[in-house]
C-alpha cells in the first residue's frame, strides 16, 4: 500500500481501539522500553502525545526517564517550513497548545539535535525495514536527518509492521527499532 492509504487505514484502526485495549497495548510497550540499555543515554527526546489521535501516552515515560536521571527533550513545530525546534522539558516547563492541538514548551531552553542520544518517534505504521508512515508533513524526517550518526531512533506503535511501504522516497529515514506490543 501507499502512504496515503496506510495513513487512512491506520488512523481508523487507532480510532477503533477502546481505552481498555489502549491501556493494555501501552503497558506492553512501556515494559519493552523499561528493558532498554540506557547506559550511554543522557538526553531523551519524546513526543508529547495527542490524546485526540489516540497516540501512545508518553507521560509515564517522561516520569520514568526523569527517575533514571535522563533529561527530557520535546519539540515545537515551525509550520512555515515544517521543521522542529527542541527544548528541555523540565518539571516546571510551561506547555501550551499550538493551533493544531499539539502541546509545546513555552520559554524553555533550546537543545541542538547533536545533543540527543535517544529519540522516540510517533507513527501510524512501519514496515519490516523500519521505515515509518507518519502524518505526512515530513517534520521527523527533516529532524532525524540532522542528528548524530550514533543517535538511536525508536518508533512507537500500537500495530506490528507491515511487509512494505510502496512509495518510500529518498528523504525517508529508517528507524533503528520499532516497539509495538508483542
Amino acid at each position: 500500500m501507499k502512504k496515503q492509504e496506510l495513513r487512512a487505514l491506520y488512523k481508523q484502526k487507532r480510532k477503533d481501539l477502546t481505552e481498555i485495549q489502549i491501556k493494555g497495548l501501552q503497558e506492553n510497550i512501556y515494559q519493552q522500553i523499561y528493558n532498554l540499555d540506557l547506559s550511554t543515554v543522557k538526553n531523551v527526546h519524546l513526543f508529547l502525545s495527542m490524546p485526540k489521535f489516540k497516540e501512545i501516552d508518553t507521560a509515564p515515560l517522561i516520569t520514568w526517564f526523569r527517575n533514571k536521571n535522563k533529561r527530557i527533550v520535546v519539540s515545537k513545530c515551525n509550520f512555515k517550513d515544517n521543521t522542529l525546534s527542541h527544548f528541555y522539558l523540565e518539571e516546571n516547563t510551561v506547555l501550551s497548545l499550538n493551533k493544531f492541538g499539539v502541546l509545546e514548551p513555552v520559554a524553555a531552553e533550546l537543545v541542538e539535535e547533536n545533543k540527543l542520544d535517544l529519540i522516540f518517534i510517533p507513527m501510524l505504521i512501519s514496515d519490516d525495514k523500519k521505515f515509518r508512515v507518519g502524518y505526512g508533513k515530513g517534520f521527523y524526517d527533516r529532524f532525524l536527518s540532522n542528528c548524530r550518526k550514533d543517535t538511536k531512533f525508536i518508533g512507537l506503535n500500537f500495530f506490528p509492521p507491515i511487509t512494505a511501504i510502496e512509495d518510500k522516497n529518498e528523504f525517508d529515514i529508517p528507524l533503528h527499532q520499532v516497539i509495538y506490543p508483542k
